[in-house]
């Protein structure tokens, strides 16, 4: 996947500069508040730790804080920059903790070139954090770096350069030699490269059962051999007396080949002289020591393994390091150690062998996954990783003396199922569903450069096949200011199009009855607006994605017009999407029904169950009013309860209940003790209003107090997906909803 320059520092540089931000978790409004949270009330919770260091965890946010510490010495592919250019590097390993494992980081970035400056920092930052994640430093300095620090300090250190690549690749070797039938102990292995990631991988599969004198290391010099004397002692570590000089020497006859080093370094030749039904793990990135499909045509029996998420078997850091720290940070461990790494490979390893759920399927646009050749690992969006691999690594602590709190797997997988939630991650799963099958999604603002930008992300990572619409010389003079290039993208200029008039006459025959004449039609069918909403409406394109230079009451005219209501549906309903840290609530109606009366609130609610059944997601509703059950009668309490009744007798396999307030809607707790009688047995995450204002109201308060993320609104009970962008869009915006129209678009064709 290609990204230009100029949107890597544009997506950089836009709104807050950089990707992290530190957010402060309780009230600081009042004057008690900042008694409470600075003088006098701070010295509580200080003496409380001075003299028991463990209420660290309980008043401080320590236990969920990890350093990435880098000296910017061997920076991904990009070696020795320097701390200070390897930032936004450690400000991504940072988002990548966060957005997996809940994870809080500050990253770290050093002028310290030697290892003993490194040791000294991470000493005397160990009061501060709960981890440390070592990144980007080089070999052999890291492991002298990492050695030292797990003697010395008392909190978990992990250097994922080193150990992340073993731990996954681990878990994808035991299933890849169960498929081919061979025992871990007689596999012959042999590695290209030599740095801190294949001798750590090396010695994790020496861990895992296979023998040493039975792994050939390969550097740039060539096979490392009893009879070199340029070796340090990590590499000495795996020097054998061996007549192989060369990389095609040591993959003659191997077992399995690791690839650590550099793209296209293996042939074909060298991949047909493996052993029977070989195992390749070309993990080079982004472009492998040798593809799939060659690596196939030269061994149609090989198994092969790579980095890339394009092709079966990714081996990705991301399945690890979240985790381990995740189980790690919550099992108080003093250290990750040999037994955590080797819980998580194997947890890794066993989850593969899971039955796959839908939602994961969906994800990855396939119809079934089962263990076998070209499933090795879990997928990195499998919502099912963390609960499996942070229990693992937390007993192991636990068994191996280094944690200070013993958990119970049960109840804390239970924990991280509600930490967890299947809508955390609800954009990102349903992008990789969007790539399933390519949607034509027209853009009527096509000169509009956020839809310019948006539409090139889409198609340059095959998300959708955008069609903009507009007059072709202001769209090419408005991507030319926007460096936008316009590969890949459909432009179509209504007033010149060979569609005009077949379209023109559609929309007349559409609109007739209501007054239109043929002439009319001629004149609208320029607006971008109509064209596009014709071509939706004709099959020509999937969904249609526009407004985003319209006032609201503007925005949906033609496409409603032109495309219409679902007779089915007997009404169309905005839904917003609100997307907090941890949960994902559909909020209806937003836009459209100013007071609806009792059964269209019982349609809305039914139709944003059925988009929300789309997503993957069960639906949850909650009809809401200011009273709980009949607490108070009123017009509108009773029109929510009423519609709430509707939808029991009619879908009585929906969860839903109502009327109730928003608190008792959110909190499992209060229905549970108050209302154990509600339909609603968990947290509802999809939220009912009784009218247009509430709703809006409702959605923007959160969105500015709370900083929650909002998509939408996207247009329920249409005959085909209309969804509206608003004024205040960002490029992300777009591209969200974008991978919402085009995943309502899939659905809808089953």
């Amino acid at each position: 996947m290609a990204v230009s320059r100029q949107e890597a520092l544009d997506y950089h540089a836009g709104g807050r500069p950089g990707k992290i931000q530190i957010a402060i978790t309780k009230p600081c409004k009042t004057q008690r508040d900042l008694s409470l949270a600075y003088t006098p009330g701070v010295a509580e919770p200080c003496l409380d730790i001075q003299k028991n260091p463990d209420d660290a965890d309980r008043y401080t946010a320590r236990a969920n804080l990890v350093a990435v510490v880098s000296n910017g010495t061997a920076v991904l592919g990009l070696g020795d920059i320097g701390a200070l250019a390897g930032k936004p590097v450690m400000e991504g390993k940072g988002v990548l903790f966060k957005a997996f494992a809940d994870i809080d980081v500050f990253d770290l970035e050093i002028n310290a070139p030697t290892a003993a400056d490194c040791i000294r920092f991470c000493e005397m930052l160990e009061p501060t954090v709960g981890g440390i994640n070592l990144e980007d430093i080089k070999a052999p300095e890291c492991f002298e770096v990492e050695e030292t620090l797990k003697e010395r300090l008392k909190i978990p250190v992990f250097h994922d350069d080193q150990h992340g690549t073993a731990i996954i690749s681990g878990a994808a070797l035991i299933n890849a030699a169960e498929v081919v039938g061979k025992k871990l102990e007689d596999l012959k292995i042999a590695f290209s490269g030599a740095g801190a990631s294949a001798i750590a991988t090396a010695n994790h599969y020496v861990r895992l059962g296979v023998r040493r004198e039975n792994i050939t290391l390969v550097d740039t010099k060539g096979v490392v051999h009893a009879g070199r004397t340029d070796l340090n002692k990590y590499k000495q570590a795996f020097a054998k007396k061996t007549d192989a000089r060369t990389l095609a020497d040591a993959m003659k006859g191997a077992d399995v080949f690791v690839g650590l080093s550099v793209a296209g370094i293996v042939s074909k030749e060298m991949v047909a002289a493996m052993g029977k039904r070989p195992i390749v793990f070309a993990l080079a990135n982004p472009v492998p020591e040798i593809m799939p499909d060659e690596a196939k045509a030269a061994r149609p029996d090989a198994i092969v393994a790579t980095g890339r998420s394009d092709f079966p078997n990714q081996v990705n850091n991301v399945l690890g390091f979240p985790f381990i720290f995740r189980g790690a940070l919550d099992a108080g461990a003093r250290a990750v150690n040999d037994e955590m790494k080797m819980a998580a490979t194997l947890a890794l390893a066993a989850l593969t062998k899971e039955d796959v759920p839908e939602a994961v399927l969906q994800a990855y646009g396939l119809e079934h996954l089962r263990f076998g050749p070209d499933y090795l690992i879990p997928k990195p969006l499998d919502a099912r990783v963390p609960l499996w691999v942070a229990p693992a690594v937390a007993v192991a602590a636990a068994q191996s003396g280094v944690a200070r709190r013993v958990l119970d797997p049960k109840q804390y997988r239970e924990q991280l199922e509600e930490r967890f939630g299947a809508s955390r991650a609800l954009v990102r799963t349903l992008t990789a569903r969007a790539k399933r099958t390519l949607q034509r999604l027209v853009f009527p603002d096509g000169h509009d450069h956020r839809v310019l930008r948006a539409a090139h992300v889409l198609a340059e990572e095959s998300v959708a096949a955008p069609i903009l619409i507009g007059e072709s010389e202001l769209i090419r003079r408005a991507a030319a200011e926007a460096e936008v290039p316009l590969a890949g993208l459909t432009i179509v200029d209504p007033d010149s199009d060979a569609a005009k008039g077949r379209y023109a006459r559609a929309l007349w025959e559409r609109r007739r009855l209501k007054g239109m004449t043929e002439h009319h039609a001629l004149e609208l069918i320029r607006r971008p607006d109509y064209f596009g909403s014709v071509m939706v409406a004709e099959g020509d394109a999937d969904a249609l994605l526009g407004g985003i230079q319209q006032y609201y009451p503007d925005k949906l005219h033609a496409p409603l017009q032109v495309i219409g209501v679902d007779p089915a549906a007997g009404v169309a309903a905005g839904v917003i999407i609100v997307t907090l840290e941890r949960d994902s609530y559909f909020f209806a109606d937003t836009t459209l029904v100013e007071y609806p009366d009792t059964r269209t609130v019982a349609t809305i609610a039914s139709q944003t169950a059925k988009l929300v059944r789309r997503f993957g997601l069960v639906p949850r509703v909650a009809l809401l009013s200011f009273s709980n059950f009949g607490s108070f009668r009123t017009s509108d309490s009773v029109r929510m309860a009423d519609a709430a009744r509707i939808l029991h007798e009619e879908e009585p396999d929906l969860e839903v209940d109502g009327e109730m307030m928003a608190e008792t809607a959110l909190t499992p707790a209060i229905l549970k003790a108050q209302f154990p009688f509600s339909r609603l047995k968990g947290q509802a995450n999809v939220l009912v209003f009784p009218g247009v204002a509430a709703a809006n109201i409702g959605y923007q308060l959160i969105k500015c107090m709370a900083g929650a993320q909002v998509i939408g609104p996207m247009i329920v009970g249409t005959k085909k997906p209309i969804h509206v962008l608003r004024r205040d869009a960002g490029v992300q915006d777009v591209i969200n909803m974008a991978v919402i129209a085009a995943v309502d678009a899939q659905e809808r064709r089953k």
